[in-house]
């Protein structure tokens, strides 16, 4: 559903580039945010689930972070990764992407924790209370162990600073519920590549890929056509996708996105 809002359509879960030996490639980088400008991506997601921010230290997050807003010179939004599942390091990577000029942050419900649904809800309101830049909740339970259920989101959709959701449930009911309960300006994201079209013709803003970072231009045009409510060309263009949905899971992420573009010659084999 097209809504006035910079922060939709096709946005990329983009991958951190690295060497073999582990360590990030940078101009690999920036080579990435240029292909992605030129390909029609409408936001960069920087040291999300598919960055791998999980294996980077501090210091390499936001490093990663800075240098994207760096290479992005104001052309393409950029979102930027800060959850954590310690709320204090969540306020510390949230302040510092604002004052590196993200657009927005994107927080995953703090895994391993298990926190309660009040307890998620005082986590997100204490970081969106802290720091004064747009922020997007991130709900994946199966990578976190913990799922943010629709009332609790509800009620967050109130709280100053929270301007969204990426839902990566992949299940079309919960993107149902929000769509139907949350604000309508509240912007509705899916993060779940097989269902994104579907979930963007319910109602939804865009969707963050894993399989744009390989055909941003395809799923760019597909969000788009669902978006305008374009049926036919969206789910037409989705289905040239659909192999590709399936083959960048069938190892845990990123595993089979960073294979697919070192043999697009986008970057080089190293993985954390």
């Amino acid at each position: 559903m097209r809504i006035n809002h910079p922060l939709t359509g096709s946005m990329v879960a983009l991958i951190t580039p690295m060497f073999e030996d582990g360590s990030v490639d940078f101009v690999a980088l920036e080579s990435l945010v240029e292909f992605h400008i030129a390909s029609g991506t409408k936001a960069i997601i920087s040291m999300g689930t598919t960055g791998e921010s999980a294996t980077l230290n501090h210091t390499e997050h936001v490093e990663v972070m800075r240098r994207t807003i760096e290479f992005s010179k104001g052309r393409i939004a950029v979102i930027a990764g800060t959850g954590a599942n310690s709320t204090t390091e969540a306020i510390t990577l949230t302040k510092a992407a604002k004052e590196m000029g993200a657009d927005a942050c994107l927080l995953v419900t703090p895994y391993y924790n298990k926190p309660t649904q009040e307890g998620l809800y005082q986590h997100y309101k204490l970081i969106a209370e802290t720091v004064d830049i747009d922020q997007i909740l991130y709900n994946v339970p199966g990578r976190t162990a913990v799922d943010l259920s629709v009332d609790t989101a509800v009620r967050l959709s109130e709280v100053d600073n929270i301007i969204g959701i990426k839902d990566a449930t992949g299940d079309l009911a919960v993107a149902k519920a929000l769509i139907d309960q949350c604000p309508d300006d509240f912007l509705l994201y899916s993060g779940d590549d097989a269902t994104a079209v579907e979930f963007i013709l319910m109602g939804g803003h865009g969707g963050i890929s894993v399989s744009a970072n390989v055909a941003p231009k395809l799923v760019s045009d597909a969000y788009n056509a669902a978006m305008d409510g374009d049926q036919n060309s969206a789910e037409k263009i989705n289905s040239a996708l659909v192999g590709l949905h399936q083959h960048l899971f069938v190892e845990s992420n990123p595993i089979p996105v960073k294979w697919a573009l070192y043999k697009m010659h986008k970057c080089e084999d190293g993985i954390r």
